[in-house]
């Protein structure tokens, strides 16, 4: 599982049957800074992610990979590798807050 933020979306007409209806978004996975660790960082990769909870842009979320994508009832039966199966509220590193939603919110 990793964290990542929603960066875009994707507009796919053509499809197979099962994908219609699919909301697909572009994340990018983050990691928690090196140096002092009181900020997520993005890593510079980006997936294509079927979105099961209703995420937005510039929200952070967790997602899952590989077999593990094909685990939500929503999925089970997709060709899917990336799914977005939670969103961030908060996010604690060293007894210190690196993320929190309400606050990035208000930005």
């Amino acid at each position: 599982m990793f964290v990542a933020k929603v960066t875009g979306s994707i507009v796919a007409t053509q499809k197979v049957d099962s994908m219609v209806g699919q909301k697909l978004l572009v994340v990018e996975p983050y990691r928690v800074e090196a140096g002092n660790r009181d900020r997520l960082v993005g890593t510079g990769r980006t997936f294509v992610a079927v979105d099961t909870v209703g995420a937005g842009e510039d929200e952070f979320v967790l997602i899952v990979q590989g077999s593990s994508a094909r685990l939500t009832p929503e999925t089970k039966n997709l060709p899917v590798d990336t799914v977005i199966v939670g969103i961030v509220d908060s996010v604690h590193v060293d007894h210190r807050g690196v993320y929190n939603r309400e606050k990035n919110r208000t930005k």
